[in-house]
């Protein structure tokens, strides 16, 4: 069955449901309207340049190829076709590698539903040898003859892209493309998806591939469109959703609480969505799970799991020790590292999106990344929270809350006993993350934390902690003295504001030389605060 032809026999049987896994199809999945960014990409394309749409994994690029060829294929001949399934023996010789290129090119205009001579032009003999100057000839030949403009869209083309046969294909594409200005007919625009940038496969060759460094990709555009969802693109998924479902939701509440996790990654926020639409946690109200508490309740149950996003998330931290030590120091030491993209390490984190810039500075690219990270160093840690299934109930009060006074108390303890004569320097870089260790076990299973990024620098770190329906807010602080410390509690305040909380708890990790002075005066004290009450610890 034609391409054309299957898209308009799709007509929805069963209800919408949110997509996580391959290409997305309005007819059957709840999308986000991505059309301003169609636009953007389409005006590339009318200004016949050739680019690679290079973004982390399951970032929706083969939706929008998808997107792109539902809204082209009547205006131009389009060659849509994916590296994926290319095994070695496609790249095992060009007359391999060429015969493969026909068959999936003429596959792709069957399925189009062009017409049988244009396919005929790309029908291949098995036994005939091809070479890359033969396509070269063809692919001139073909785009001479027809009557519409050809574009050419290659899905996954970092499977193969250490691959020399790669190289030169590219090469063969970069002659039709400088020929141009002599006459010769060839691709108005090709697009190339990939994780990798293409213009640098240094990030993804070998150390001795040196020869393979300069590529000949160097005639593409910079893919400048932001592919993340903003949060009035998320409602329009979620508009979409409440007229079938009218869950009586506040869509600009629910969106901006997907996006305050996600920073709009599309699967990500998919995820989200999905979680809610088909297992929401049963202690939720049904009219209640569309809320800031549902969103809150699926981040904490996704973080207890793994997937596929996740998975390739701590392959690209524990595969590179350089770009682990910089998150680490990111997240746990509070470094502030700035951004030079030139850097190998802040590249990397780029390209895979784990790594953004905020005011010149690298930071985890959302929030629920940075928590899953978080859990996976605790993990590794070997730190003495002294927290076991026995001791974790006395934390949980008799209507089920956690009783957060206590929660410090014991840890200003813990610090106490078991790392009293520890050295500075570990307790000042460690400090957070055994408050971390120690907070985790207690709430895990039934809440979940966050630390908030936009407040992170080297000096103060603020935690969010969702138990049951509560919030439960946090300030981390290391002392510098009685003016900082006020500082710290009129901004615990002021984040308190946002959170619309009434209660929060200020730590401080102290290494003054009279440290027990300062914890005299100002440990388990109080502070009514424009009529907020703040409990300040120092340890």
């Amino acid at each position: 069955m034609a391409h054309g032809k299957f898209e308009e026999s799709m007509v929805m049987i069963m209800k919408k449901r949110f997509n996580v896994t391959g290409t997305c199809i309005p007819q059957k999945h709840y999308m986000v309207n991505i059309q301003s960014k169609i636009e953007q990409i389409e005006a590339l394309i009318e200004n016949d340049n050739y680019f690679t749409i290079n973004r982390a994994r399951q970032f929706g690029k083969t939706t929008t190829l998808f997107m792109l060829w539902k809204n082209l294929k009547d205006k131009y001949i389009i060659i849509n076709i994916s590296f994926e399934g290319m095994g070695d023996e496609s790249f095992s010789s060009e007359a391999a590698f060429v015969r493969s290129f026909y068959n999936r090119a003429a596959q792709s205009l069957k399925y189009a539903g062009y017409s049988e001579n244009l396919i005929k032009a790309w029908k291949v003999d098995k036994e005939k040898n091809y070479s890359l100057e033969q396509l070269r000839d063809n692919i001139k030949d073909f785009c001479e003859k027809v009557e519409r403009e050809v574009l050419l869209f290659i899905d996954e083309v970092d499977k193969s892209s250490d691959n020399q046969l790669f190289i030169n294909f590219l090469g063969i594409l970069r002659e039709l493309y400088l020929s141009r200005a002599y006459g010769a007919a060839t691709f108005k625009s090709v697009i190339l998806t990939s994780v990798y940038d293409i213009k640098n496969l240094k990030l993804k060759l070998r150390p001795d591939d040196e020869r393979k460094y300069n590529s000949p990709w160097n005639i593409a555009v910079d893919f400048d469109v932001d592919m993340n969802f903003g949060v009035k693109e998320i409602s329009t998924m979620l508009e979409e959703y409440e007229k079938d479902e009218n869950t009586g939701m506040d869509i600009e509440t629910v969106s901006e609480e997907i996006f305050r996790y996600t920073s709009g990654y599309p699967y990500l926020v998919s995820l989200i969505c999905k979680y809610l639409d088909e297992k929401p946690d049963s202690s939720i109200a049904a009219n209640e799970v569309w809320s800031v508490q549902g969103v809150n309740t699926a981040v904490r149950d996704l973080l207890k799991n793994s997937n596929t996003l996740f998975d390739d998330i701590i392959k690209n931290v524990e595969n590179n020790s350089k770009f682990k030590k910089m998150i680490q120091d990111i997240l746990i030491n509070g470094k502030q590292v700035s951004y030079v993209i030139s850097n190998r390490e802040i590249a990397m984190g780029k390209m895979f999106d784990i790594i953004a810039e905020k005011d010149g500075l690298c930071c985890v690219s959302n929030i629920i990344f940075e928590t899953y990270l978080y859990n996976h160093f605790i993990i590794e840690q070997d730190l003495n929270a002294g927290i076991t299934k026995e001791t974790r109930n006395m934390f949980i009060t008799e209507d089920g809350n956690l009783d957060m006074d206590l929660v410090m108390k014991k840890f200003a303890e813990l610090m106490q006993t078991e790392y009293r004569d520890s050295d500075e320097k570990f307790l000042e870089k460690q400090g957070r993350l055994l408050f971390l260790c120690f907070i985790k076990p207690i709430i895990n299973g039934t809440g979940h934390y966050v630390v908030e990024a936009q407040t992170r620098d080297n000096k103060r770190m603020d935690i969010v902690i969702f138990y049951g329906k509560k919030e439960y807010i946090i300030e981390l602080k290391i002392w510098h003295g009685e003016l900082k410390h006020g500082e710290g509690i009129e901004q615990l305040a002021e984040y308190m504001d946002i959170r619309k909380q009434n209660k929060g708890w200020l730590l401080t990790f102290c290494f003054n030389i009279n440290k027990e002075i300062v914890k005299e005066k100002y440990t388990s004290q109080i502070i009514e605060y424009e009529g907020k009450n703040i409990v300040s610890v120092i340890v």
